[in-house]
């Protein structure tokens, strides 16, 4: 399983060298090259199976690269974004076809340039992995070879394409761009392995929404079934008509967009019917989606676990190849010793691309062992904990004054209490702002006293910078740029101080002529900038309200480590946008620019036209359509939110055919259900860990245990 000590020095090697010393001088330098690709493994969490001759390890290094890999993201990225140039083009103002002017169609020949060296580059990163992994591994590799598959089939299509002078209407390929993204991150595949996991319990509950619809469903149309009297069909026509319909208006009730519109008519006629209604939404909603959720958080959670013993194993794994091969470096060592010099160790970590203070901290622990010259296997083991934990940033110490008064000062400036009247003062100020905005909320800009709240601004802004400079004055420059806030609010002071200058040099206040057309921005737009600025740096007062602080800190370790959350419903977003251009491309035509449009000539121009009250139609949702990239995704964002997301799939339904209902329940299932659920668990599952590390910390012992609560970390 591990490296074994052996000869390097082959007999060609013997032929151009005659010193036997020059050989062992290079087994010796590929050994500690081995073991500087084993503990960069063992970094980054790969896996230790590839080629460690030294031709590959050079081209190992290479490859994972910043640079290197950096120019892989940005060529998947490149491909990504061909489609909101490909035609249908998303290059237009407006998606709404009433405004829309024509977009910038590319010429034949331009987005299949590009498409063609991004799909090159992926085929020399498919060799060279291939390559460096050997085909044992190659042939095991389930995504490898998924990659050479679609690599080869978006060729084929992308010659397709070209013989056809661009004029074809489905690219398959398009279809299957998310998997270059999916194939290249680590975390995405384990987050589909996630999910993959967690499929059969979310099936056994989707199946238990399905009975409890279609159950309700058939209770419904029995309850509501059509009447001799007109007046008591309310229900019927609109609601349960048919069984499409039915279900159709309860799966919409089971998401609360339409409640409780699908109640109203019987609930009119007899309010014994609201018991129906109420209970199907008690089971449905709040029992069954509550239990979904509680059952992805629990598998997800175990999924952590599971995830952290993958990744400790790699790592051990990596550290022992490193340790096994530095033990057979130099003549008078033998693999029975277990113990590896303290220089060969130093050797190889002044060689690791690492972040610089792990680097120092795990050389210090090494350095321990100088006296005695080797480590045993603990020890070298021990020294790479350094790599779990993060810096723990330390302020500059205070710059020392001479004078009794000057150290006063600085005790006085520097104690919290100047932050907690700076956050008072900051408080007042943005009060003073939202008073002046309900003044004049209903006046215009000719009536507005712009002047009063641009003098009232200043005063504030005064002070903000005296607390800047009393702060500097306190903590010096480092120390003051030592803390996250002060960066926020001197750079926030500084562009209020700015714009203030500017106001003033421009319009010479407190003289009020002026001509507002001799000036690129009104008085009016330049204080709306400031008061923006002034409430944005308001947000200074989070990190000192503790609970307030976790919250915060939480929110920002989402953003910064869910890149495979993040990646995943960039696939699904993309997949599902590819498929509304090629089922629903120009099937809703919006009508003629008219100041009045009645339903009547409507009727006239398609048959499938409507302005009932909440329709697509009646809202006026033209801009959301399928006739371009960028629409389909802000389309699918709405639909996601579930807020009338019905007037979507009703309209595309009624334009198309009955079964684009399946589109939309696939979009919302997926979305709504599956992707929304498993953020909230781990949202649940990051926010509860920290409140329970955190309920008894103080504000800065908050900031202390980020580091063991790193998702990123955990999803290597």
């Amino acid at each position: 399983m591990f490296p074994v000590c052996v000869r390097l020095g082959a007999a060609s090697d013997l032929l151009l060298s005659g010193s036997p010393v020059s050989i062992q001088d290079r087994d010796d330098d590929l050994y500690v090259q081995q073991a500087v690709v084993f503990i960069e493994d063992a970094i980054q969490y790969r896996s230790i199976n590839h080629r460690v001759d030294a031709s590959s390890l050079c081209l190992y290094r290479w490859y994972y690269s910043r640079i290197c890999q950096w120019g892989l993201g940005l060529t998947i990225a490149a491909l990504l974004l061909l489609a909101f140039v490909e035609r249908p083009s998303s290059l237009s103002v407006s998606s709404d076809g009433r405004h829309r002017s024509p977009p910038w169609e590319p010429p034949c020949g331009f987005t299949e340039s590009i498409e063609m060296v991004c799909l090159l580059i992926f085929c020399l990163d498919l060799a060279v992995k291939s390559y460096l992994i050997g085909w044992d591994e190659f042939r095991k590799g389930k995504w490898l070879i998924g990659y050479t598959v679609v690599l080869s089939f978006s060729i084929i299509d992308w010659v397709l394409s070209v013989s056809m002078v661009c004029d074809e209407r489905l690219r398959v390929r398009r279809l299957l761009r998310p998997f270059f993204l999916l194939q290249n991150s680590t975390l995405m595949k384990k987050t589909l392995k996630c999910i993959k996991r967690t499929l059969p319990e979310i099936a056994s509950v989707i199946l238990l929404l399905a009975l409890h619809l279609c159950l309700f469903t058939m209770i419904g149309m029995l309850l509501f079934a059509k009447t001799d009297d007109p007046k008591r069909n309310g229900e019927w026509e609109l609601h349960f008509r048919d069984l499409p319909q039915s279900l159709t208006s309860l799966l919409v009730l089971l998401t609360t967009a339409n409640n409780p519109d699908v109640m109203i008519p019987a609930y009119s006629l007899n309010r014994g019917y609201a018991v129906f209604f109420v209970t199907f939404s008690v089971i449905g909603t709040y029992c069954l989606m509550n239990l979904l959720t509680a059952i992805i958080y629990n598998q997800f959670r175990g999924y952590l676990l599971m995830s952290v013993q993958t990744s400790i194993i790699r790592r051990r794994l990596g550290i022992r190849a490193a340790f096994q091969v530095l033990g057979c470096r130099g003549a008078q060592h033998s693999t029975e010793d277990e113990q590896v010099g303290v220089d060969a160790v130093l050797e190889a970590m002044s060689r690791v691309q690492m972040k610089t203070y792990c680097r120092a901290a795990i050389t210090t622990e090494v350095q321990r062992y100088a006296d005695v010259g080797h480590m045993d296997r603990e020890q070298f083991r021990k020294i790479f904990d350094e790599l779990d934990k993060d810096r723990i940033k330390e302020h500059p110490p205070l710059p020392q004054y001479n004078s009794p008064v000057l150290q006063r000062l600085q005790m006085i400036f520097s104690h919290y209490y100047l932050t907690i009247l700076g956050n008072a003062v900051a408080l007042a100020n943005v009060m003073c702002i939202c008073t002046v905005l309900v003044l004049n909320s209903e006046k215009s800009t000719a009536e507005r006293d712009n002047f009063l709240l641009e003098i009232i601004n200043l005063c504030f802004i005064l002070y903000y910078v005296f607390e800047m400079c009393v702060k500097i004055f306190a903590f010096g420059w480092r120390g003051y740029l030592s803390y996250r806030n002060n960066i926020f609010d001197g750079f926030l002071t500084v562009l209020l101080l700015g714009l203030q200058i500017l106001i003033y040099a421009t319009y010479r206040l407190p003289h009020a002529h002026w001509d507002p057309s001799s000036h690129l921005m009104s008085l009016w737009e330049m204080i709306r900038l400031v008061n923006m600025l002034i409430v944005f740096r308001f947000l200074r007062i989070i990190p000192d309200i503790k609970l307030m602080a976790l919250v915060a800190s939480t929110l920002l370790d989402l953003v910064k480590n869910l890149r495979a959350f993040a990646g995943i419903l960039v696939v699904v977003y993309y997949v599902f946008a590819v498929f509304g251009i090629w089922l629903f491309e120009g099937a809703i035509k919006p009508p003629p620019e008219m100041s009045v449009i009645s339903n009547t000539t409507m009727e006239n121009i398609t048959s499938n036209f409507s302005m009932e009250c909440g329709t697509y139609e009646q809202l006026s949702y033209w801009s959301n359509n399928f006739d371009d990239f960028a629409a389909s995704l802000i389309l699918l964002y709405n639909v996601m939110i579930v807020n009338n997301w019905q007037a979507f799939m009703e309209a595309y339904s009624r334009y198309t055919s009955d079964w684009a209902k399946v589109y939309f329940v696939c979009w919302w299932l997926t979305s709504s259900v599956m992707w929304v659920n498993l953020f909230v668990a781990l949202i649940l599952e990051n926010f509860i860990y920290r409140w329970d590390r955190s309920h008894s910390c103080s504000v800065t012992d908050v900031e202390r245990i980020r580091y063991e609560t790193s998702l990123q970390l955990i999803f290597k």
